[in-house]
């Protein structure tokens, strides 16, 4: 595949992914479930891999579909990402709208679908991408996501465009202004489809119930005609069949039965489901004002903090053995399990280019956007994100601030400044607020052993075999300056009590404390057994418990925890 390709369809996805929440925050059709963003983004993951071998391409597709709009699009671009070359991309794009359309029991028109005709149709068979083609292109694709609203009842009354034909539109904007080497080029979406980006507040959310579930079987024994009638019973069923393997996705009140099910047919190697009237409720609940809060991942917060808090995570990338993926989209498991199997795992810091569609997005949504960033010591997010402010003359509603922390005290800091916005809805306050956390917050992180930072070069191997060797486990802390470690330890036991006196120094009006325990492989230990000394220590303060930042774990390893607090972190 022809270089400028690969970058196009990188362009594309991290373009998309950089507006995955605003795609969530539109999500009525077919459920008002919020998660079209999520599920495009997960989906089509594979395509940063463009360019290797297409077989290889359309498994990871397979594998990685999620939702209704994953698995449509996902068929789409098992053809499209085939093209070896741009004279080839008209011919794919018409194969892959008939993959995609042929991928639901009830297609509709007025979703993705239609944005997969409108290419089909505008794309001309001797493609010459320069800019009056690419907006000729860009502009059918914009007329098609405009009549979403009138061609789908649900949507008309809702007052917005389809989430998932959006999201295509945003993903080939990026894609064909690469293309036509003018990637900056691209419009705010704000600006494009100004009201129909807010739901109207007449607008009524119907509820569901049960699961939204995705797996992949190998069953060499059945038919796809076959499994259609096995899987009748269901709704939203999809399936796609690629050799041995079938691709399904359906909605059902059983997930346990369905499982069961298909572990009789065949050997299930993937599943994913979502509870849907938990997803529901939580889309019910997510509101905006003009003020915003932005943080790293690299914070120890999850997707479903953002979405309950109403901020944004900007991901940093978590490669383990050959599937990468932003680290709040995998498992914890699947992390410390494949590091204790010695599998290579490594971490990369999301593009530029990916990070200047992060800006431009909160930026096109909200009047000021409060970044709080990951220490300048750990990555380049800081630098990267004030050279982007002073290019863009954004000084006024782009306001960075370098916290100096990582992990828990990152997150820590983030979530008590997202609590204290959405209280007092004022955005100077709220900077001073912040300031003051990042002054008054502390993170204790407690490895179980050294060779993991010994393997990310970040400590001598020897240091590391003679740590272990005695048995001396050490304790971190994320400074300014970076992870400084502040003393040594010989167990568990001793963990905790150097937590406990870390604690007792700090807090002294627990009502008014908040506590994150953070876990690896371990939360049951520290669930279990650090989280109700505290709860008996602390009956008063706000405690949570949470996954450790991959990042962070995939430099410290299984058996690692900590804790972060902050004396006053909840109340303005």
């Amino acid at each position: 595949m022809e270089d400028v390709l690969q970058k196009s369809f990188i362009a594309g996805l991290e373009r998309l992914t950089a507006r995955a929440e605003l795609l969530d925050s539109i999500n009525v059709f077919p459920v008002a479930d919020g998660d079209t963003g999520r599920n495009l983004s997960v989906s089509l993951i594979p395509l940063r891999n463009a360019g290797r071998p297409q077989e290889n391409i359309i498994h990871q597709l397979l594998l990685s579909a999620r939702g209704n709009s994953g698995n449509i699009a996902s068929r789409f671009f098992s053809s499209f990402c085939a093209a070896g070359s741009v004279a080839q991309l008209a011919d794919q794009a018409r194969e892959g709208a008939k993959k995609a359309w042929q991928a639901v029991s009830h297609p509709r028109p007025g979703t993705m679908l239609s944005i997969f005709d409108a290419l089909a149709e505008a794309l001309p068979q001797d493609l010459n991408p320069d800019k009056k083609t690419v907006e000729h292109i860009i502009g059918r694709l914009e007329k098609a996501v405009q009549e979403t609203n009138e061609l789908v009842p649900r949507l008309r009354q809702a007052g917005v465009v389809d989430a998932g034909a959006l999201g295509m539109y945003i993903f080939f904007e990026g894609f064909f202004y690469t293309l036509a080497g003018i990637p900056d080029d691209c419009r705010p979406v704000a600006e494009i489809f100004q009201d129909r980006l807010k739901i109207s507040s007449s607008f009524q959310e119907d509820t569901e119930s049960g699961y939204c579930v995705d797996f992949v079987v190998k069953a060499p024994r059945y038919s796809p005609d076959e499994l259609k009638i096995i899987t009748s019973a269901h709704q939203e069923v999809i399936i796609i069949p690629e050799g041995d393997f079938y691709k399904i996705h359906l909605h059902t009140r059983d997930k346990e039965h369905v499982r069961s099910q298909m572990t009789g047919l065949g050997n299930v190697v993937n599943w994913e489901d979502d509870n849907l009237a938990l997803q529901i409720e939580e889309f019910k609940h997510v509101s905006a004002g003009p003020f915003h809060i932005m943080t790293d991942a690299a914070g120890s917060l999850t997707g479903q903090d953002a979405k309950k808090y109403g901020f944004t995570l900007l991901n940093s990338y978590l490669t383990v053995g050959e599937k990468c993926l932003p680290e709040t989209l995998f498992h914890p498991d699947e992390l410390y399990k494949a590091m204790s199997n010695g599998i290579k795992v490594s971490t990369s810091q999301a593009s530029v280019y990916e990070r200047h569609q992060f800006y431009q997005s909160v930026l096109e949504r909200f009047d000021k956007v409060l970044y709080l960033c990951v220490g300048s010591a750990f990555t380049g997010n800081y630098q990267a994100a004030i050279q982007w402010m002073k290019e863009h003359n954004k000084q006024d509603s782009f306001l960075i601030m370098d916290t100096g922390a990582a992990s828990g005290r990152l997150g820590i800091i983030a979530l008590a400044t997202a609590r204290y916005l959405a209280e007092t809805k004022d955005m100077k306050k709220t900077v001073v607020f912040a300031r003051k956390a990042v002054h008054e917050c502390e993170e204790y992180v407690f490895l179980d052993k050294l060779q993991y930072l010994a393997a990310g070069g970040r400590l001598s191997k020897t240091n590391a075999f003679f740590g272990d060797k005695l048995n001396m486990k050490p304790v971190i802390s994320p400074l300014p300056e970076g992870a400084k470690k502040v003393g040594m330890v010989r167990n568990q036991e001793d963990q905790v009590k150097f937590a406990l006196t870390k604690l007792a120094s700090s807090i002294q009006d627990d009502a008014r404390a908040l506590i994150m325990l953070e876990y690896s492989d371990n939360k049951n230990w520290v669930e279990g057994t650090v989280k109700r000394k505290l709860e008996f220590l602390y009956p008063h303060a706000d405690i949570i418990i949470q996954p450790l930042s991959l990042t962070s774990g995939a430099h410290m390893g299984p058996g690692t925890w900590a804790v972060a607090f902050l004396p006053e972190g909840t109340t303005p």
